[in-house]
């Protein structure tokens, strides 16, 4: 709820501090006093459009402070989360500064934020009903969300909206494996003959590498035979080196035992060496066995090589690629002759997920024509002790087409009214009037309050052309509404202003210099019942209104 406005330098208001509790608080006082001032200036700490205008004349700025103390499980902390914006869970002040020239800024919790964000925040906070501006219920859009939470149905809109959401994603799945295939059966033609010229090739990981090394190896053949020969004959110019080495060995451990041990090392030594020679004789075999001379072995090698690293540049990689592109290819090509089997199992998906949304959302819609009929009657029932009898209420539900359809499921939901019978209803806030429309909208927030997320409700004027009895039904009816939620209401009757359980009058009177300036008192006692009898009996308040006075405020 609004717990204190702060106002500086706002048209007629010099400096004024207000403090709120809850239930229903009244304002009243003389035309012209200056109570419309008090909701354009709680307009702009919600984000209301700013007009230099309103700056008090002769001041740089304005600036408009309003702090709540919002219930639990309220949306704006949330919303305040995302915005990165601290708050304890609990306080929020919101406020608003415009110069001169027209600059405004915004701020949440002292942290500045654009006008659209505090306005977003705003409408969270407070709805605002008068002759000349109203928000909430005025809009079509929330009427949906107004009917269902009326009438309870917020766990079967959930399951509507899950619905929803599973069947465009089936939806998705679908079109984007639709497109693919698309796309691949006009790429199918190259996509097989890419294929079959790999798979012609026959590419092998690593088969570059091997290609190149035996090419090179091939290339120097004479001359690497030519120097293993030469190593060979070394080898063996005077006999076997390693029969040699051999020789030598088993001549010193003849005589090893009585060198006590100094021939230990040596003979270990040549062991090693001659087992050394053989591992690199046998080594020198092979690898001059493994070369070839044959030229058309060479030319095989080279055609071999030059045709991987030509088939790697035709498709744009390395040749160590192209197998993985050739299973690839292949993978793509089974997908697309699958496709049409894959494609038809998710569009059976996408139309099973359909059927449960429709199924789900028809449901939801039968249960909203009944809620929709029990709305109307309740509403039907406050309108005529508000000298709204001759006027009709009614919730219209009508089938969106399909491609309207949404998470809230097939319908659009609109408040209609008709005022003068035999004509037809229209849309709220086009047909009626603006001392009606206010009375239509506390009908309306009387029966939803208790279903509303909106803690404060601000109706100026509701009581409009009225009088009597119709006053004291709209003074009852406020009172019922501020048992659930505060309500602010600036009115001109006394039986509506005896309601309140705050009341604040406001006043104008000379400032400093020439200029007028609007105050606000806060009355209880005595100075409430003179305000009380004022309204009654006009400029001259009399005996017989303080009586009448007293009988009102002895009502409550």
């Amino acid at each position: 709820m609004l717990v204190s406005l702060s106002i500086r330098d706002v048209v007629l208001i010099e400096r004024l501090d207000l403090s709120f509790g809850p239930s229903l608080s009244a304002f009243t006082g003389e035309t012209g006093a200056g109570k419309s001032i008090l909701l354009d200036s709680l307009s702009l700490a919600l984000g209301a459009r700013a007009d230099a205008g309103l700056v008090r004349h002769g001041t740089p700025q304005l600036s408009v402070t309003a702090a709540f103390a919002l219930p639990d499980g309220h949306i704006v902390p949330a919303l305040l989360d995302e915005l990165g914006i601290g708050s304890d869970g609990q306080d929020l002040v919101l406020r608003r500064i415009v110069a001169a020239d027209g600059r405004s800024r915004a701020f949440v919790n002292d942290q500045p934020v654009s006008v659209g964000m505090l306005r977003r925040i705003g409408d969270g906070l407070v709805e605002i009903h008068g002759q000349f501006e109203s928000h909430g219920l005025l809009d079509p859009a929330s009427h949906l969300g107004i009917l269902d939470a009326f009438g309870g149905l917020g766990g079967r809109a959930a399951s509507v909206n899950t619905a929803w959401h599973a069947w465009r994603e089936a939806a998705r799945v679908r079109a984007e494996a639709e497109a693919g295939l698309v796309r691949a059966r006009a790429e199918e033609g190259e996509l097989r003959a890419a294929y079959e010229e790999l798979h012609g090739l026959d590419p092998k990981p690593g088969e570059e590498a091997r290609l190149a090394e035996s090419r090179s190896v091939m290339m120097h053949g004479e001359k690497l035979v030519e120097a293993m020969n030469a190593a060979m004959a070394a080898l063996s110019q005077r006999g076997d080196v390693e029969a040699s080495l051999r020789n030598a060995q088993r001549a010193l451990e003849r005589v090893a035992e009585r060198a006590e041990g100094r021939l230990s090392a040596v003979i270990a030594a040549l062991d090693r060496a001659a087992v050394e020679t053989a591992e690199a004789v046998g080594l020198l075999e092979r690898a001059s066995a493994d070369i070839s001379l044959d030229p058309r072995a060479l030319e095989t090698a080279e055609e071999r090589l030059f045709a991987l690293r030509a088939a790697a540049r035709k498709h744009g990689t390395d040749a160590d690629g192209l197998a993985r592109l050739h299973d690839d290819l292949a993978l793509r090509l089974a997908q697309l002759d699958s496709g049409g089997d894959g494609l038809a199992n998710l569009i059976r998906t996408e139309q099973a997920a359909r059927t449960a949304y429709v199924e789900a959302a028809r449901t939801l819609s039968r249960e909203r024509e009944e809620i929709a009929r029990a709305l109307d009657a309740a509403v039907a029932a406050e309108l005529p002790p508000l000298k709204l009898d001759r006027a009709v209420f009614r919730t219209r539900i009508a089938a969106r087409d399909e491609d309207e359809w949404g998470p809230a499921g097939l319908d659009a939901v609109e408040f209609l009214v008709a005022t003068n019978p035999g004509a037809p209803p229209g849309p709220l806030g086009k047909i009626a009037s603006g001392g009606e429309l206010a009375r239509f909208m506390l009908a309306l927030k009387v029966i939803l309050a208790r279903v509303s997320t909106i803690p404060t409700i601000v109706f100026d004027e509701v009581d409009s052309g009225i009088g009597g009895a119709v006053a004291a039904a709209v003074g009852e009816r406020l009172a019922r509404l501020a048992e659930d939620v505060q309500v602010l209401v600036v009115t001109h009757s006394p039986q509506v202003a005896a309601r309140g359980a705050r009341h604040y009058r406001v006043a104008k009177r000379d400032g400093r210099g020439e200029s007028p300036v609007t105050t606000v008192e806060s009355l209880d006692g005595n100075a409430r019942r003179e305000e009380v009898a004022r309204m009654l009996s006009g400029e001259t308040v009399t005996q017989q209104a303080r009586a009448a006075a007293d009988s009102l405020l002895a009502g409550l």
